[in-house]
């Protein structure tokens, strides 16, 4: 697939089918993520796969609120995406900088990864809005990390959508603001 076309299908899917998905699909998207860049190498993520049903149940209901993510029940896998402490060159840049390079490190690996399942024929939905205090408990994730994002991960049971986005003479410019 043409790279144009791969972005082209990527997109927020949130109905997905009931077929289960295979672990060695989900091992293609989380090695996708681990060769995204990162500020001096640091690498700070952990990908946690869900695919056990009764701890599926649980972490849907952990990202339900509000009426938000009611679709996160029919993903057959769930991601967490953890935030693991940047090496000192990263952190020692991000301060001096003062920016988060681990969060920019994490958003390029997500992304990588979403676009490895779009290649397999498999939908993403990247969700921010979540328990996260619930979730690290059912994970056993230590209380020094965070739980940055959650990713769904299925078969989609939707249509690829035409993207909407701010014409491009909008969003970007030649040689100055």
């Amino acid at each position: 697939m043409e790279f144009s076309e791969l972005i082209l299908k990527r997109q927020s899917d949130r109905k997905y089918s009931p077929k289960q998905v295979a672990r060695e699909d989900v091992m293609k998207c989380i090695e996708a993520a681990r060769l995204a860049p990162s500020a001096c190498n640091s690498q700070p993520w952990k990908f946690v796969a869900v695919d056990d049903r009764t701890l599926l149940t649980d972490m849907a209901e952990a990202a339900i609120g509000l009426g938000m993510n009611r679709f996160a029940v029919q993903a057959p896998v769930l991601v967490a995406v953890v935030q693991e402490n940047m090496n000192m060159s990263a952190k020692a840049g991000s301060i001096v900088k003062n920016k988060d390079y681990s969060m920019m490190d994490i958003g390029m690996a997500v992304e990588n990864f979403c676009l490895q399942a779009a290649e397999l024929g498999l939908g993403t939905c990247i969700m921010g809005w979540f328990d996260e205090k619930k979730i690290k408990q059912l994970l056993g994730v230590p209380r020094a990390r965070r739980i940055q994002l959650l990713i769904a991960l299925g078969y989609p049971d939707n249509p690829v959508r035409v993207k909407v986005r701010k014409p491009v003479g909008e969003m970007s410019s030649w040689n100055k603001y």
